[in-house]
């Protein structure tokens, strides 16, 4: 099987005349084809921006199954002998917008190198907008079997939830292909590589440049969001992402460009340091409620406001309760059970809590402890080579309630399997409090984030000062910023140009840090109008991360 191959993301921006945007998609093709690409993915929305005037207009724009564009865009995979993803709105039913059975679909078209379509994978989760004229996908996407491995595919907020990329690695995925229409900037720093780490894929992500909208309706689309106009456009960044989150090429936030890269594709399914196979090592009969429906948020206590800290060691407990820490995070063991009484006497007289792990037997075991003792205790969900004496796991997200909001333990390596605060979210859970010993450099940073920034929760996770990533790895809080939803034209603060990325509060290297997190603004979990974070969750599709 061949493993090395030269990959390209191609982007550019288009407007809303289909001929000249295939004309564009064919130019950016050829230009891809120059720089000896054998396989090349387009941005999302290629045949038109994203945009319409009524039902009628979006069905007038949209592709035909077998027409032009199918003929174009095969006749060059022919002529470069390449692969290429495409993504456009696609013409599901015969006939006119009036028929029963019409329907426009957002649909990533894989073709190969002799020009056949070979997958066209409608996407999942739809944005905003988007819901008013497409609909989603009923079915999961169909995976390519190439020379060089399996390609799976999805397109733009599909990759902001965890559940399809995630369907389409653990079904074989050697490469995933993103192809994006976002002027979200944490989408090139948070999104698509996080997708790459936790499923050990390669990924070649394309996101749109130049004007999204319209230039007749962006004053409206500025004034309705709360966005400033100049921010409207694509933001470009795309990009090539190893296994291991390693960004291994990017383009320019404007422009047309095409960022290229050689890849080995032997890479994929690659271990952690420790030996860990991350894929083989998932437990899909822990996460069964992941293929149920999704119920709102429950009605429990939050409060507005909760100070959090984190420590490296249990010395560091009485100093930070003394600063007003109501939640203490400690990094994995750094309690084992005979210091247990030890926290207890530490926080007589206050109501804080602290959260570690201890060896229990032979379970690795997250516990948060008060002034009485254990309060919650949360077995490690899955087995990791390093604490290969942990042989017994927990089978589900463990929560308690406190007089701020709910709170569920993360323990250390569980925080690399999307499941898990997935599970703690379906819960509702305001806060995930992760003990941790990171392993490599992608956990904190975009490994933590996205937890809390894909759930809509609070997180605040304590690493071991001195651990494998030595000053890197310091320890974080994550807290959900106030304006979250992009329909917010009352915004309290400028827009930054993200999308979900939380607010974050990094300790010193002595990994002690003190700061505030919101547990009741979990409750917001639309990410704009009519798509929601977890509600929107595509749980129909996906008995295979379950099963």
């Amino acid at each position: 099987m061949t493993t090395m191959l030269r990959v390209a993301a191609a982007q550019f921006s288009n407007g809303t005349d289909v001929e000249e945007n295939l004309a564009t998609t064919l130019r950016m093709i050829d230009a891809a084809a120059a720089e000896g690409a054998e396989l090349v993915v387009l941005p999302e929305f290629c045949n038109h921006l994203s945009v319409y005037d009524d039902a009628g207009h979006a069905w007038a724009v949209a592709v035909e199954p077998r027409g032009a564009w199918h003929d174009a865009i095969g006749a060059a995979a022919r002529r470069h002998r390449m692969w290429i993803q495409v993504n456009v709105t696609l013409r599901r039913e015969p006939g006119t917008p009036s028929h029963p059975r019409a329907r426009i679909t957002n649909t990533n078209l894989v073709f190969d190198p002799v020009g056949v379509l070979r997958a066209a994978n409608d996407k999942t989760v739809l944005m905003g907008a988007e819901n008013e004229y497409l609909t989603t996908a009923d079915r999961p996407s169909a995976l390519v079997d190439a020379p060089f491995g399996r390609i799976g595919t999805y397109a733009c907020m599909d990759g902001v939830v965890p559940e399809v990329p995630r369907s389409v690695a653990v079904r074989g995925a050697r490469i995933m292909l993103n192809s994006l229409n976002s002027f979200a900037l944490d989408e090139a720093s948070l999104h698509i590589p996080v997708r790459a780490a936790e499923n050990r894929t390669w990924v070649v992500a394309c996101c749109k440049v130049g004007p999204l909208l319209p230039a007749d309706k962006v004053a409206a689309f500025s004034e309705a969001m709360g966005v400033p106009r100049e921010m409207l456009n694509g933001a470009g960044e795309s990009q090539i992402v190893a296994p291991d989150g390693t960004v291994v090429a990017k383009g320019p936030r404007d422009g047309d460009a095409v960022v290229v890269a050689d890849i080995d594709l032997d890479r994929a399914g690659e271990r952690r340091p420790d030996g860990t196979d991350v894929t083989a090592r998932r437990r899909p009969i822990a996460y069964a409620r992941l293929a149920r429906p999704t119920a709102p948020p429950d009605e429990h206590r939050r409060s507005d406001e909760l100070v959090v800290a984190t420590g490296g060691s249990v010395t560091d407990v009485p100093t930070l309760v003394a600063r007003g820490a109501q939640l203490v995070v400690l990094p994995e063991l750094a309690l084992e059970a005979a210091t247990v009484d030890t926290v207890t006497m530490a926080l007589a007289g206050t109501t804080s809590l602290v959260v570690s792990s201890i060896a229990d037997g032979d379970r690795h075991v997250g516990v948060a402890i008060d002034a009485d003792g254990i309060r919650l205790r949360q077995p490690q969900m899955h087995p990791v080579a390093r604490h290969a004496w942990a042989t017994s796991h927990g089978d589900d997200v463990m929560t308690l309630d406190l007089d701020w909001g709910r709170l569920a333990i993360v323990v250390g390596d569980d925080v690399v399997h999307p499941e898990v605060a997935r599970l703690a979210a379906l819960a509702s859970v305001d806060v995930i409090a992760l003990p941790l010993d990171a392993q490599e450099s992608w956990e904190l940073p975009i490994g933590v984030v996205e937890r809390a920034a894909e759930n809509r929760m609070n997180a605040v996770a304590a690493n071991r000062p001195g651990g494998p990533l030595g000053h890197a790895g310091r320890s974080v809080a994550a807290d959900l910023p106030p304006d979250f939803t992009l329909w917010a034209p009352s915004r309290e603060r400028v827009f930054d140009g993200t999308i979900n990325r939380p607010d974050l509060t990094w300790s010193g290297d002595d990994g002690v840090l003190v700061t505030t997190v919101h547990p009741g603004r979990s409750v917001h979990r639309q990410i704009s109008r009519d798509t929601d974070l977890v509600s929107n969750r595509p749980w129909k599709l996906f008995d295979v991360l379950a099963g």
